[in-house]
This record gives C-alpha cells, sequence and structure tokens, in this order.
C-alpha cells in the first residue's frame, strides 16, 4: 500500500532512526472536548448522562480509568499534550503535527485544539493561541455563544430572560455561569454542529486523496458558555438531577491554596447548583451528537479500518464538589480526564493503569510505526492498548501554574504540594471523594514522606525547576 511506503521512506527523509515497531494504523483521528470532566461520562459509570455515542466508541477501544491531564487550565494543558512536554519544563519539542508532516501525513484541525478563548474565539472565528506550523491546514467556526437566541439563563443570580442585551460576554465575570437553551432544533447554528459538518466534509477530502492523516476534531462543548438546542436540557429535568452534597467542615483540613477558585458568589443555592448540572448534562449530549456524526462518516467512508480513533478532553471540570466550582484545582473532578483509544485489529477493553496527556504523541507515533522524537516526555501507552494489566508509569503529575501548585496520583493515593502553602494527601481506596486530607495524620506519616519523594523526582525527571517558596517544602 502506498501508505507502507511513505513510512518506508520516512525516517530517511526526517534523518531519525528506524521505527522499531510495525504501524498499527494509517491514520489518527483526534477528538477533544473543552473542560469535560470524566464522571460524567457513561463510560465511567454516570447513569444520568446520555452520550449514546462515546459509548459506542468506549464498546470499540481501550478506556483508561486513570488518565490526567498536566495542565488544569486550556492554555497549559493543550501545547503540553501536542508536544509531550510538561508544563514549565525546560525542554522543547515540536508539535506532533509538525513531526508527522515530516513523514509525509497530511494534518488538518477543525475547532478548538490548541487553546482558544471561549467564548471570544468561536464567536469571532478566530485561532486563538493555535500554532499554524502544526497543520497542512486549519479551520474555524463562528457561533453566537452566549448571544445565541433562547432563554438565556444567569444561573448564579436566578436570571432567565429571552432577552440580548446585558448578557454575560467575554471576560465578563459571571459568564462561567451562562446557559442558553437554544431554539434551533438541532444545533447548526452554533460551533460544535460546524465542527462536526466541517470534519465529515474533510474526511471525504483525506478519503479521496488516500495519504495517510492526522485529523484533530475540537469541540468546544461543555465550556461555559453552556449552549444547547432547548430539547437537550429538557432531557434533564432539575427533579431528577442529583448534586454532589456539601459536607460540613469540608473545607476545614484543605489549605487555602489549595481552594484558592473559590469565590463568595459561587454559594449557590440547591437550584442554581441543579442548572449548572442541567446545562452541563445538556452540552454534553449535545457534543455527543456531534461525535457520533463524525463516527459515523468515518465508518461510512471505511476509513475505521485504517484509523486510530482517541478521544480526550484537556482537564476536568468541578460543579459544586467541595464548593468547588470550574478548574485550575489539583483535586480529583480537575485532574482525571477521559481517554478513549480504538484501534484497528486491537481488543476493547479498560485499563486501570495510570497515563497522562503527555502519552497521546508517543502513542500516536508507535501506532504509525513511526520515530518517537527523543526530546518528547511522554511515554506510548500501545503496552497497555496491547494488555489492559501492562503498566508503564507508576504515577501521573498534574501542575497548577497560577497557584504554584503539584499533584503527584498513584494508584491508591493522590498528594498535592503548594510549597509554603500546604499539603494535601488522599487515601484514594477509602476516600476516593477526597474528603479528608491525611496530610497531617501521624499515622499516615511514612506514605506522606514516600509522596514527597516522588513528588522531587518526578519533577526533577520533568526538568521543572522548583521556586524557592515550594523548595522550602521540601523537607
Amino acid at each position: 500500500m502506498a501508505w507502507c511506503l511513505l513510512l518506508a521512506a520516512g525516517p530517511a527523509l526526517a534523518g531519525g532512526p528506524e521505527s522499531a515497531a510495525p504501524p498499527r494504523a494509517k491514520n489518527i483521528l483526534l477528538i477533544m472536548s473543552d473542560d469535560l470532566k470524566a464522571s460524567v461520562l457513561g463510560a465511567y459509570g454516570n447513569r444520568v448522562c446520555q452520550t449514546p455515542h462515546l459509548d459506542r466508541l468506549a464498546a470499540a477501544g481501550m478506556v483508561f480509568e486513570r488518565a490526567y491531564c498536566q495542565g488544569l487550565a486550556c492554555v497549559p494543558s493543550r501545547p503540553s499534550m501536542l508536544r509531550s512536554i510538561y508544563p514549565r519544563s525546560k525542554r522543547t519539542a515540536l508539535t506532533i503535527g509538525e513531526h508527522l508532516q515530516r513523514y509525509g501525513w497530511h494534518t488538518a484541525r477543525v475547532g478548538k485544539i490548541f487553546h482558544m478563548g471561549v467564548p471570544d474565539d468561536p464567536k469571532n472565528g478566530t485561532s486563538g493561541a493555535d500554532v499554524p506550523e502544526c497543520w497542512t491546514e486549519f479551520h474555524n467556526t463562528k457561533s453566537p455563544e452566549t448571544f445565541t437566541p433562547g432563554l438565556y439563563r444567569l444561573m448564579i443570580d436566578g436570571i432567565a430572560t429571552r432577552q440580548m442585551e446585558g448578557r454575560q460576554g467575554a471576560k465578563t465575570p459571571l459568564r462561567p455561569f451562562v446557559s442558553v437553551e437554544g431554539d434551533v432544533e438541532d444545533g447548526s447554528d452554533q460551533s460544535d454542529y460546524k465542527v462536526a459538518a466541517k470534519a465529515i466534509e474533510l474526511l471525504n477530502e483525506r478519503k479521496a486523496e488516500g495519504q495517510p492523516f492526522f485529523l484533530g476534531v475540537g469541540f468546544f462543548r461543555p465550556h461555559y458558555p453552556m449552549v444547547a438546542p432547548k430539547k437537550f436540557f429538557d432531557m434533564y429535568p432539575l427533579a431528577e438531577i442529583e448534586i454532589p452534597p456539601q459536607v460540613e467542615g469540608d473545607l476545614d483540613d484543605i489549605p487555602e491554596a489549595g481552594r484558592s477558585r473559590i469565590r463568595p458568589e459561587m454559594d449557590a443555592s440547591e437550584e442554581q447548583r441543579k442548572r449548572m448540572w442541567q446545562g452541563y448534562y445538556a452540552s454534553v449530549t449535545f457534543m455527543d451528537e456531534q461525535v457520533g456524526r463524525v463516527l459515523d462518516e468515518l465508518d461510512r467512508l471505511g476509513l475505521r479500518e485504517s484509523t486510530a480513533v482517541i478521544f480526550t478532553s484537556d482537564h476536568g471540570y468541578h460543579l459544586g464538589e467541595h464548593g468547588f466550582w470550574q478548574k485550575m484545582n489539583l483535586h480529583e473532578e480537575v485532574a482525571r480526564v477521559p481517554l478513549m483509544v480504538s484501534v484497528p485489529g486491537m481488543q476493547p477493553g479498560r485499563a486501570a493503569s495510570l497515563a497522562e496527556l503527555v502519552d497521546f504523541y508517543p502513542t500516536c507515533t508507535d501506532l504509525l510505526g513511526l520515530p518517537t522524537p527523543p526530546s518528547v516526555q511522554g511515554t506510548s501507552l500501545v503496552p497497555i492498548l496491547e494488555n489492559p494489566g501492562a503498566i508503564v508509569r507508576e504515577t501521573a503529575l498534574s501542575l497548577y501554574e497560577r497557584g504554584h501548585g503539584f499533584g503527584i496520583r498513584a494508584a491508591d493515593w493522590h498528594y498535592m504540594n503548594y510549597g509554603e502553602g500546604g499539603e494535601e494527601l488522599y487515601d484514594m481506596v477509602q476516600d476516593p471523594h477526597q474528603y479528608t486530607n491525611l496530610a497531617g495524620d501521624p499515622a499516615h506519616a511514612d506514605l506522606l514522606e514516600k509522596a514527597r519523594a516522588i513528588y522531587q523526582e518526578r519533577l526533577k525527571e520533568a526538568g521543572i525547576s522548583l521556586s524557592r517558596k515550594a523548595k522550602k517544602k521540601k523537607r
């Protein structure tokens, strides 16, 4: 086949080493969601949110139950994933698109793959912090976002109106608490619908050309504003929505640095919190429908037999757990991400092995039978795709850049270090929702010392220098 000839010629063209592994796939289809917490998906145990198309993908691939982001917001997470370099590391690498182009791959994106400011960039049809060199071609979409015709809610204030005037938009302080029940029934006025439509067009072009491709399809939802057609909101009546409990004294053992994103206006009523969950569920289900359109076209074109499909998100999200909202927090709901990988000829399954988003890049090159640049910091997940019980890393590292915090997730514990700002330590077997901080418990002193040592070693391996304040907590 022509793509085999390209693979054979590639290393010579790039001057790199010969590939050690035969190719498992000809193409890569990367599908990304934005601000998507793993625990909201059916594949991760949620029985409320309806995601039939992602459930279908999960059934056909490997579901990574313990995948973690390296950055806790879009800006550090996405470039870290697409370069396989940890945030704040002194190392650098070509983007995965630049690397694949050297071996003859056509690389394209539509929507949000690198960072885009939401709602600004989708409203204006601009590229945000994209890296044009990563792509042979790239495409943006435009959407009315907050100003979508329909029932607008500012959920934190209990406002509901169809008027356009006074809606929260770009850089307004309460924009994360906005939803719009859109009037257009199929959502064809929204960016995610348009992203799927363009992706379908690009798949048809790639099928006609026959050249190996890497296609990044970046959806914006459920990132705020939570905009979707009204029918998706109707699927989730408030009376049927369960919300996280508000536990008295929950924050007493969490250091201030660990709850820095909490603000007084986030103390929402039960109805307001349910509205937030309703809006999140609605936008997730709308996004899932667009995923289904893309997957259906991949199947219709007969490309599934030669294409590895990878679905993930840049980070998770808080919706009132511990009184926390949004992202930029080291706790499990934010650091953990969904990760599904479906590869032709490889058995589906579930893996409890730890994975990081920096592992995406070397996994792709491994699947394509290409050399992995020595500068990347991730590890291929192909051994886990071959055997779900395989282990490629003992811990996962996450960084909170604004708060100078670091998180280390092991199989059965989770450690967070904020330098002079304190520490957190959780038993993830007995306390998976992280209600009891064990960092000050003498009975867990040995585990705390072990976690501190691993934390120091992981930062050293990643080429990350500690600030003076962080070093004082070294002990």
